[in-house]
This record gives C-alpha cells, structure tokens and sequence, in this order.
C-alpha cells in the first residue's frame, strides 16, 4: 500500500517557482529535519511546525582551525621522532650538529604552532562565555 492511499493524499497541486524562490525553498528544506520535499512543503503551507538544524559558526571555525592545527603538529610530532631516531643512528659529529640544529628549528616551530592553539581556544572562550 503506497503512502498516498494510508494518508488520503490523491490531490496533486501543481506550482511553477522560478529559481530564486525554489533556492529559498530548497534551502528552507536542507536546514530542516524533514527528509521529504512534499512534506515540508505542506508544513509551510499549514503553518505546521518545523524543526531546523542550528550551527554554531564560530564552533565550525574553531573546528577547521584545530584540523589545520592538528595536522601540523602531527607533521612535527613525526620530524622529532626521525630526527631522534637518526640521532643515535649518526656516528659523525657534524653530521649530530647538523640534526640538532634541525631539531631545534623543529622545537620553536612546535612551540609557535602551540602558542597559536592556546590562543585560539582563549579567544573562543571569551567569545563562549560573552
């Protein structure tokens, strides 16, 4: 037994939108929770309520930012573990100097990236708690 026939719905309207009116439509119905276009359409016409997903802008960015964030420090976490692992494999002083010089740019680099993450997650808690 198809939908129609369990819930009477056998009349079809037929409506012609042009394409700025059908995005605000269409957009309506993404946002919401409503996973059918003829449904949501019908909850506007009847002034039914409608239930709409809600972001949080500021936690998407935040969000994009930690991935970024993430990725570089993963990025430094693995340049320290080769550059240790080739530290006791080197037998040639100059070559250790080389390495440690390496090692050291790689720790600064390390410590700016986690200056930027304590700062970003300051700044989204003084937004938060406004």
């Amino acid at each position: 037994m198809s939908e129609d026939k369990k819930t009477g719905r056998y009349r079809i309207i037929g409506l012609r939108l042009n394409a700025a009116e059908f995005e605000k439509l269409e957009t309506g119905w993404k946002n919401s929770t409503i996973s059918k276009l003829s449904e949501y359409v019908r909850r506007v016409l009847f002034g039914k309520r409608i239930t709409v997903y809600s972001r949080n802008k500021s936690l998407d960015e935040l969000v994009a930012e930690l991935v970024v964030l993430r990725r570089e420090l993963n990025a430094i976490g693995v340049n320290f573990n080769q550059a240790v692992h080739r530290l006791h494999m080197l037998d040639h002083a100059p070559q250790m100097q080389v390495w440690v010089e390496r090692f050291g740019r790689d720790r600064d680099r390390y410590f700016e990236l986690f200056g930027e993450v304590v700062l970003k997650v300051n700044s989204i808690s003084e937004q938060w708690l406004q």
